[in-house]
């Protein structure tokens, strides 16, 4: 857990979450590491049957961590290097999307002086990054020259999407299974589920296997699950609206702190915390076994 990314604090707590939930298990022998950016020289020093990396962000989510363990033959739960890189990247997953029929937000790529095609309301996101860090929604002109401005001191490339006003929903899937829907409503004062809806505030309402009006989202997060290659966890993100389901993203290592929604569905299917983490890395153990690892 830790790791070098913005999103290290929660890092921290979804990893201590894991931990816990592993020790309960009474069947492992678990060895904390908070890292930071760790050399291959580091990374060669590990010892386990295997990892759980959950780290969060580009480098820990993104595929480099994943990369590391791989090189070194280190087994680990989630993703490959190369599928994490992929799962990260909102425009490489847009493009898979496309391909297989899946519907995602009219989007571009925009640099720092090159003009944007897509006319507002829009969103501005980081192509690469997660927890909705730096993803402002525009509705103005004014708005995106503004936020371009800022984001563009950080950020040399920006995701653009059409803004789409719908209701929020994710599906987890573990194991290849998909667990029950859930429904994110942000609070009335803020527009999206944004970094402090998931993680700052108490107020932002999850409703499980809410009502919602007939949809294929989990079907739709199953074949992205399994067009992409994804492995042993994942949360699939959507919008609703009149004209369907929209696909928003996929994260391959999603959050286990007492915020976090595949905790929470996995809850409600009867899965406690300690059988979800015990069921990953045994699902790891399985595949690294019969590989011949």
């Amino acid at each position: 857990m830790g790791g070098p990314d913005a999103e290290r604090e929660i890092s921290i707590a979804s990893g201590t979450a894991v931990a816990t939930a592993l020790e309960h298990a009474d069947k492992f022998d678990v060895d904390v590491r908070c890292i930071e950016l760790p050399t291959a020289d580091e990374i060669a020093t590990i010892k386990a049957d295997v990892v759980f990396p959950v780290l969060h962000g580009p480098f820990g989510e993104g595929g480099p961590l994943q990369s590391m363990l791989e090189l070194e033959g280190i087994p680990f739960v989630g993703s490959s290097s190369k599928v994490s890189h992929d799962a990260m990247d909102k425009v490489i997953t847009k493009q898979i999307a496309t391909q297989i029929e899946i519907q995602t937000p009219t989007w571009c790529v925009v640099t720092k002086d090159e003009p944007c095609a897509i006319a507002p309301p829009l969103v501005l996101k980081p192509i690469n990054d997660g927890s909705s860090l730096d993803v402002v929604i525009c509705y103005n002109d004014d708005q995106v020259s503004s936020a371009r401005s800022k984001l563009h001191q950080t950020r040399p490339s920006l995701l653009v999407e059409k803004y789409v006003s719908g209701r929020e929903i994710t599906v987890a899937i573990v194991n290849g299974t998909p667990l029950p829907i859930i429904e994110i409503i942000p609070p009335s004062d803020l527009k999206t589920y944004d970094f402090a809806a998931k993680y700052e505030r108490d107020d932002t309402q999850f409703v499980v296997d809410p009502c919602l009006p007939t949809n294929d989202c989990e079907k739709k997060a199953i074949k992205l699950y399994e067009a992409m290659g994804v492995q042993d966890i994942a949360r699939v993100d959507f919008l609703i609206d009149a004209e369907g389901e929209w696909l928003l993203e996929i994260n391959t290592m999603p959050g286990f702190t007492n915020h976090s929604l595949v905790p929470m569905a996995a809850l409600h299917a009867g899965i406690e915390m300690t059988e979800l983490c015990t069921g990953l890395v045994e699902a790891a153990s399985i595949r690294t076994a019969s590989a011949g690892v």
